[in-house]
């Protein structure tokens, strides 16, 4: 379920106005009361909350685990609306479900949930009704009291703003309304976090470093490796969950990153440490791209299908659908390694990395004088094998030189707090070399699946005209990408580089 609410703060003082007439067309239920009863649950170093999540028992409601907001929007009148996953489990009240905990296995690895906070809340709450009875919103005030065995530790108030469906418009004038009677500014602090006070509002267990110039190069290392790591960790709930695309997407190139900068900052490493966690990177890596590299062809050749006649669609759908099924199972088998030991192992062990890696003593030397030298490899690499192309190069080896194009750009993005805006532009020039040169190899995929599928009579005809376009695309991009390479191959990108 998707929770879409606005919080407000409000004193000892206020008192719910009455909402009638806020929304033409609108009623207003009657206020009704109810005394609640929660426990949360977290690690002992408050890892849930300091990522924004928040995994409760409440008596007679069960579990409910909230992951980070996805979003937060205006209405153009400081009311902010916040949007996040909600996820409901029943079981009993001492233990947190297995399925729940395996959705933020990522966060809490082989550490014990255990209660953190216990909070009594007196909630009274009405409903605003559409004309067909129809629930619009709920206005909610909670009085909460943070309980430290049979103490009283602490009071608060707060008022929430539930929206549901797509009743944005009546967040506005409910929010004036509040404020009228004198709630408070919008505050999005969840209710356990301002119980469990400062600790929880620490930054999450993994986050990058500020670096300059002058920073040791171990600590770029440092920092570039936790900016990969908490995207990994981050986009691991959303996988499991979510069945976006774009969360799989995200993770996979968290791990490819990772791997690029233990092989870029390879000299800097202790080789014993880095080259088994690139093996593991790799693991991980291909099963994400199992599942990403259908999931692209999927959404390419569905954009594709729109473009055929009515009849052909039909027959291009139940093509598409054979897409479909390969997916489902290379998702079911992505998710028990995420579930596995191995999994839970790497993560460990990379969350460790991310606080201390193995560096040699030449990584205690200022990042500006070091790194750059070793950002000049994978381009120089690159270079070389352009140039090694022939005048009509193969697909594989097109497809070589966007791996290689990547490469140099994830590099050029590690070192561009200590570079500076050379490296931005140069990685900006390389991001466009890998679009075109991705388009080229999507297209020579989608024909190839399609070649390879099993089908005949109407399909085969459809699967026929979908790879003709893919080659026209493919033709396309082959004429496209050396213009691209020249805009990349500009003496004035490099001059952050230093000279051989």
């Amino acid at each position: 379920m998707l929770e879409r609410e606005v919080k407000l703060g409000a004193g000892p003082a206020f008192h719910l106005p009455d909402l009638n007439g806020v929304v033409d067309g609108v009623t207003i239920t009657a206020p009704e009361a109810v005394r609640l009863e929660t426990v949360y649950f977290d690690t002992a170093d408050l890892r849930l909350a300091r990522w924004g999540v928040s995994l409760r028992h409440r008596r007679g409601e069960g579990w409910t685990l909230k992951l980070p907001p996805i979003r937060a929007t205006s209405d153009g009148q400081a009311a902010l609306l916040l949007e996040r996953d909600e996820l409901t489990f029943q079981g009993g009240a001492t233990k947190p479900p297995p399925a729940a905990v395996a959705i933020v296995r990522a966060y809490v690895r082989t550490a014990e949930l255990i209660p953190v906070a216990r909070l009594s809340t007196v909630r009274r709450r009405v409903r605003l009704l559409d004309a067909a009875g129809a629930r619009l919103a709920e206005v909610v005030d909670d009085e909460v009291s943070v309980r430290d065995g049979r103490r009283v530790a602490a009071r608060f108030r707060e008022i929430e703003v539930e929206v549901a469906g797509d009743a944005d418009g009546i967040v506005a004038p409910l929010v004036a309304r509040l404020r009228g009677a004198g709630a408070g500014a919008p505050d999005p602090t969840p209710k356990h976090i301002r119980a469990l006070g400062p600790r929880a509002m620490e930054p999450p267990e993994v986050a990058p470093l500020v670096v300059e110039a002058e920073s040791p190069a171990r600590d770029v290392i440092r920092s570039v490796i936790a900016q990969s790591v908490a995207a990994l960790l981050y986009h691991d709930p959303l996988v499991r969950t979510s069945g976006d695309p774009e969360a799989v997407h995200q993770a996979r190139v968290a791990t490819r990153k990772l791997r690029s900068h233990l092989r870029t900052f390879g000299p800097l490493l202790d080789q014993e440490w880095s080259d088994p966690l690139r093996t593991e990177l790799g693991w991980v890596a291909l099963s994400l791209g199992a599942v990403r590299d259908q999931e692209v062809l999927l959404e390419r050749l569905r954009e594709r299908a729109k473009s055929l006649p009515a009849n052909d669609l039909r027959s291009a759908l139940g093509v598409l659908h054979l897409l479909e099924v390969d997916i489902e199972g290379l998702r079911k088998k992505l998710l028990a390694d995420l579930d596995s030991p191995r999994y839970v192992d790497l993560l460990e062990r990379l969350v460790a990395a991310a606080h201390a890696p193995a560096t040699l003593p030449e990584a205690d030397e200022p990042a500006g004088t070091v790194l750059p030298k070793l950002a000049t490899a994978p381009w120089r690499r690159l270079r070389s094998a352009v140039k090694n192309l022939a005048d009509s190069p193969a697909d594989v080896d097109l497809h070589r030189i966007r791996i290689l194009a990547k490469r140099a750009r994830y590099t050029a993005e590690a070192v561009a707090p200590v570079v500076g805006a050379g490296a931005v532009s140069f990685a900006r020039n390389a991001a466009k070399l890998q679009t075109i040169l991705g388009e080229h190899q999507d297209s020579v995929t989608a024909q190839a699946w399609l070649r390879g599928t099993r089908i005949g009579g109407r399909r085969a005809f459809v699967a026929g005209e979908l790879i003709a376009m893919e080659h026209v695309a493919a033709e396309d991009a082959r004429k496209k990408w050396p213009k691209v390479w020249k805009s990349l191959d500009r003496k004035g990108l490099r001059d952050w580089m230093p000279a051989k």
